[in-house]
């Protein structure tokens, strides 16, 4: 996982602890808990404060490089890379396990708004619930 960064992201001073953060969530198939990227990078023999991942996140959502994604009403925050598509996740209310949509609700939604010239640039849907394995009707 440790890979050198050539095209490090401009405006962002480069420390080991950012590299660590990023080649992370570089390779995550999903989105990430701060808790989950820093035993990441523990794996990899690098050590790291969780105080300290949360201080990169910060820069990295301020930066753009970054999406911060608050679920189940905000108890949780989940991370990833910005690769720019429009996401949706449903959580696992029992195990918090993150499920990816593969469809946007909202793209054929036009909600009927008391100020027509009111211009939509975004949303947030949140859908939670029991996956498979923690179904108590299973």
């Amino acid at each position: 996982m440790k890979e050198s960064q050539d095209n490090w992201p401009a405006g962002i001073k480069k420390t080991k602890q950012r590299e660590s953060v990023l080649s992370v969530l570089e390779h995550a198939k999903k989105p990430l808990s701060a808790m989950e990227i820093c035993s990441e990078v523990e794996k990899n023999d690098d050590s790291i404060w969780l105080s300290t991942v949360y201080r990169v996140l910060e820069l990295f959502v301020k930066k753009g490089l970054v999406i911060k994604t608050n679920v189940m009403n905000n108890d949780m925050s989940i991370y990833e890379l910005n690769r720019f598509k429009h996401k949706h996740y449903a959580v696992c209310i029992k195990c918090h396990k993150i499920i990816e949509m593969y469809n946007c609700p909202m793209d054929k939604f036009t909600p009927k708004l008391e100020d027509d010239d009111f211009h939509i640039i975004g949303h947030n849907l949140e859908i939670y619930g029991f996956c498979k394995d923690c179904d108590p009707k299973r």
